[in-house]
Parts: C-alpha cells; sequence; structure tokens
C-alpha cells in the first residue's frame, strides 16, 4: 500500500527554510535534504505558496515563511498539500458480487468520518512552533550523547 508523505515533506522543508534562512534555500538543496527531487520540492512550494504559508520569488532560492511559527498549524499544511483529501481511504477494489465488499464501505463511512474529525481537531492544535520546539530538543538530546 502506498501513502503520501507529503505533509512530513512539506513540513521538513518549512523546518529546513525556517532553520537555514542564509543558506542556499534553491529547491536542488531542500530536496537533497528530503531525500527526493527538485521538481517534488518546487510542487510543495507552490501549494505552500497558494495556501499562504510561503513566499517566493521566481529566479531566487529565498522562500520565506509568511506567518510566524506560531501561526502555522499542520492543518493549515495538510490543507495545503492534501486539499479534502481524507486520510483514511476505503479499498476501492472490491467484488460487486459480494454481500460484505458491496457493503462494508457504507457500514465504515461514520466510523472512518470521526477519525478525520478527530485527526482535524489534532492537527490544528500542533504548530510549526511545537515541531521546532521538539526538534531543538531531540538536537540537545541526540548532542549530549554524542559527548
Amino acid at each position: 500500500m502506498k501513502y503520501s508523505t507529503k505533509l512530513s515533506d512539506a513540513i521538513h522543508m518549512l523546518a529546513f527554510i525556517y532553520l537555514n534562512p542564509k543558506n542556499d534555500l534553491s529547491s536542488a538543496t531542500i530536496a537533497f535534504s528530503i531525500h527526493t527531487n527538485a521538481s517534488y520540492v518546487r510542487q510543495l512550494m507552490m501549494a505552500l505558496r497558494k495556501a499562504g504559508i510561503l513566499s517566493s520569488s521566481q529566479g531566487q532560492a529565498k522562500p520565506k515563511l509568511t506567518r510566524e511559527l506560531k501561526d502555522i498549524t499542520l492543518f493549515d499544511m495538510y490543507q495545503a498539500i492534501e486539499g479534502t483529501k481524507p486520510l483514511l481511504h476505503p479499498d476501492t477494489n472490491i467484488n460487486p458480487d459480494c454481500n460484505v465488499g458491496v457493503n462494508i464501505h457504507y457500514a465504515l463511512r461514520e466510523y472512518y468520518q470521526k477519525v478525520q474529525d478527530a485527526a482535524e481537531a489534532e492537527m490544528k492544535m500542533i504548530t510549526m512552533e511545537d515541531v521546532i520546539r521538539s526538534f531543538y530538543q531531540l538536537s540537545r538530546n541526540q548532542a549530549m550523547e554524542w559527548d
């Protein structure tokens, strides 16, 4: 099963931009950090620009966050990257002659919506500031282990 890493990659990208404001912030450099290709990074950047989370000028490798870290939630980024795509997806490759296969989607619909609502509520509470704070804490702990 293939699952989307777009939100994780977008968070990585915003953290990279925030943590490296004076370094090369070209799509190639960011792609190297995410371990992907530059065109994918540009696609994510375009979605974040459309959502008003990121600003950049064509031909300049200096993207910037348009809001304070505390004002960017995981839900903001999720909506920018995934739109209205739900977190859980029913398997649509079913046997139409099977009573279970035909009806299980209807039985799951309400439960999947509950999960979606709960996840969205939680994502609205988590900000990029929280992510960066955790990043710094983990970095300090790791540095202490190396000493």
